[in-house]
């Protein structure tokens, strides 16, 4: 009997001794040793999907605060008026000596200096910026990894899609701060220069600002104003983009109730505005980005949206969090190269099975110089009621990467 419970108990020890040591490894170096990642993102109300990417990358490593790797701070809402409290949330991160990478997604206005601070205090923590707001060469001289939607392939593809739907006009909404940017001036440029080029006519119009006194529910509300003019102006054949977030919520509800397209998002995803334009729960299909698109694409069919309306099958802002935490761990361990396509597109696709993602690493319009740390990405436009569009496999003619 002793013999039998000191058998047991040895196999228990080793057992626990296996257990141990893979999640040491799970969460190890490539030297062996634990390390956390810090991921910076917006909140609910300005950025969700980039927010449920970081509680993906906890559900699967654990947080910080719980014994896990992933440490996750929020930027304000008003984060233009409060750029100082944004750069301490990611120096702050540096302070913990396990800490070997720091993910923004999205990388708004102030992460460069941010970046340069912790380089100062903490040259060993890998740094990425995901969808990078500052101009490309700002951002690429402190991130060791910057990431964008492909703003230049997306100015010619989501023209293209949209001529393949039978619209005859595309209006482009934004503001001032957000035409200061040098990618989405640059996206907004082609935009206009593929329309000229397929017969489409281009509009700009201007809406406020979230980030401004009017606030997210100022903005909002004249989106929802404005729409039904817009559609008797321009026409039922007008596909719409807005380059905010917090405007493509409204966007959608007026397009669903008057008429009027719209491809896909600035940062596409099923979950960006639709669940509320439709007045739709999708608590049960949490996580499920293929239970989400089923039952947004039934909602919208119902509606008479169909052929109308367009996303990303799995949300950019979701899988650019949870797929660049990902690629950093994979990085540290020791098991992909930091600046390899390959390495990025498999970190990614962890996160998004079945969908096809394209992408070229950033070059300057002026110079023509090719950026080594700035990739750009993009994933096949799905349309409601038709489904995927094949965009990956579409060339976009050479003279559009060189637009600005």
């Amino acid at each position: 009997m002793k013999k039998k419970l000191f058998v047991f108990l040895l196999m228990t020890a080793l057992l626990a001794s296996s257990v141990y040591a893979g999640g040491s490894q799970e969460a190890g170096s490539e030297s062996g040793e634990q390390f956390h990642i810090g991921i910076v993102t917006g909140t609910v109300s300005q950025s969700e999907d980039d927010l449920r990417g970081a509680e993906r990358l906890i559900e699967e490593y654990g947080s910080v605060a719980e014994g896990g790797m992933i440490q996750h701070v929020t930027y304000p809402d008003n984060f233009m008026q409060e750029m100082e409290t944004t750069m301490s949330q990611i120096v702050g991160l540096a302070d913990d000596p396990m800490m070997k990478a720091i993910v923004v997604n999205q990388a708004i206005p102030g992460t460069t200096e941010a970046f340069r601070r912790v380089r100062e205090k903490r040259p060993d923590i890998l740094l990425i910026a995901g969808e990078a707001h500052e101009d490309p060469a700002t951002i690429e001289s402190a991130a060791d990894l910057a990431i964008n939607n492909d703003f230049v392939a997306r100015g010619y593809l989501i023209i293209d899609t949209a001529k393949k739907l039978g619209v005859d006009t595309f209006v482009h909404i934004s503001f001032p701060r957000h035409m200061s940017y040098e990618t989405l001036a640059r996206r907004r440029a082609i935009f206009e220069a593929a329309a000229t080029d397929m017969g489409i006519k281009f509009v700009f119009e201007t809406a406020p600002d979230p980030t401004s006194d009017v606030g997210v529910a100022g903005a909002q509300q004249f989106i929802l104003e404005k729409v039904p003019a817009w559609i008797d102006k321009y026409g039922q054949n007008t596909a719409f983009f807005c380059t905010n977030d917090a405007h493509t919520e409204p966007l959608l509800k007026q397009l669903i109730e008057y008429g009027g397209y719209f491809v896909e998002a600035d940062l596409p995803s099923p979950l960006m505005g639709y669940p509320g334009a439709l007045g739709i729960d999708l608590s049960a299909e949490q996580g499920d980005f293929p239970a989400i698109l089923k039952k947004v694409e039934a909602t919208i069919k119902e509606k008479g949206g169909a052929g109308r309306f367009g996303t990303w099958a799995y949300s950019y802002g979701y899988t650019t969090t949870a797929g660049l935490g990902q690629h950093a761990m994979n990085v540290i361990k020791g098991e992909s190269e930091l600046l390899k396509m390959s390495d990025l597109q498999k970190a990614y696709a962890k996160f998004t099975p079945g969908a096809e993602w394209n992408g070229s690493f950033y070059t300057d319009a002026g110079t023509g110089v090719r950026a080594d740390n700035h990739i750009l990405i993009y994933q096949d436009t799905y349309i409601m009621g038709k489904g995927y569009m094949g965009t990956p496999d579409v060339e976009v003619p050479e003279k559009y990467f060189t637009v600005k």
